[in-house]
């Protein structure tokens, strides 16, 4: 060993021995625990000042390598207990600081939104008050139906070609999911005496699917039965529903159609609530200019349904409607597909 080499193990050593007080006087005034591990990263990193001085190692003799290497290890122990005792200082600091905030706790709590019924339970809400003001009580029934409450009692037997227009879900051969609520309606005959007067809300289940229709959807229907009903109290109902639901007088037209378990049978339609019949422009989309928009259908109660219900039809007569709640809906608010009641997207939903 020369004294070059002597000399060079010395220097190397006194180096290391200074960083410890240059390593002290850059982190004294940081407070934070990013700065504090970056001034640890330029004296420990990969390229830091410890690890480029030790390179000289290899070039030393066996005995000062020892020396310098013991050197080098002493200053890394010396950096890393030095960070560690700064950073659990910071911890006890934040500690100490949350411990001397203070709370009134007399103030109020902030204030949060809250939630609200979905707009279709609005709907069927308001559509079951505004049928109370006549007499109207609700009914209810499964969604999981026989056939012969869904069809045959209904004056729709096996083979009819009015099943089609239901497109049904059939759970077997004589189980299904019902296509409308009408089977609340033959339950109550079957097991209530007149007068009746009644609607059920609910669930209903279709094999249909487009932006107007869903496979699952919510029905309204409504049946009175008593002595001396007419179309013109069927009319009278039907009217005092579309006045009140949309808020202003709309004229109400039914058009002769075919329902098996209804005669006569009418499509109901009501005055357009955007365009109110008048021409406009651009062409009112809800209408299509005709001033019209179909609402549901009704009539008077089929005497073979009473039959099968076990009412008297020479004494009794009754009138049964139906309608869409999503189309009211959709009518009312002027909402264009019927999928954003079911998506659960908020952005929608808030804005009722």
């Amino acid at each position: 060993m020369t004294d070059s080499d002597h000399a060079l193990a010395e220097l190397t050593i006194q180096q290391l021995d200074g960083f410890a007080t240059e390593f002290a006087r850059a982190i004294e005034p940081l407070v934070d625990e990013q700065s504090i591990r970056a001034v640890q990263a330029q004296f420990l990193g990969k390229k830091g000042k410890v690890g480029e001085v030790l390179k000289i190692v290899g070039k030393l003799p066996p005995a000062d390598r020892a020396k310098v290497g013991a050197a080098g290890n002493k200053i890394k122990n010396t950096i890393e207990h030095e960070v560690a005792r700064r950073l659990g200082e910071l911890v006890h600091a934040a500690a100490r600081a949350d411990l001397a905030r203070t709370f009134d706790v007399t103030l109020p709590a902030r204030p949060h939104g809250g939630g609200h019924l979905h707009l279709l339970t609005q709907v069927r809400l308001e559509a079951v008050q505004i049928f109370s003001e006549l007499g109207f009580v609700v009914a209810d029934g499964p969604q999981i139906e026989t056939d012969w409450h869904t069809f045959e009692a209904l004056a729709i037997p096996k083979e009819h070609p009015a099943r089609d227009m239901q497109d049904t879900f059939y759970v077997s051969e004589e189980i299904v999911l019902r296509t409308h609520t009408s089977p609340v309606q033959v339950r109550t005959m079957l097991t209530q005496p007149p007068p009746i007067r009644i609607v059920a809300p609910g669930h209903v289940y279709r094999r249909d699917d487009d932006p107007t229709h869903s496979p699952m959807f919510t029905q309204i229907e409504g049946l009175a039965v008593d002595e001396g009903i007419s179309f013109a109290d069927l009319k009278g109902v039907l009217i005092h529903f579309v006045s009140r639901f949309f808020q202003r007088d709309l004229t109400v037209r039914l058009r002769p159609s075919y329902f098996p378990f209804v005669e006569p049978g009418a499509e109901v339609d009501m005055q357009c609530s955007f365009c109110m019949g008048a021409a406009v422009s651009p062409p009112c989309r809800i209408c299509k200019t005709t001033g019209w928009v179909e609402i549901g259908g009704a009539g008077m109660v089929d005497p073979d349904v009473f039959a099968q219900c076990k009412v008297d039809s020479e004494k009794y007569t009754g009138f049964a409607f139906g309608m869409g709640l999503e189309r009211m809906a959709m009518l009312r608010h002027g909402v264009n597909d019927i999928k954003f009641y079911y998506e659960g997207d908020l952005r929608f939903l808030e804005q009722f």
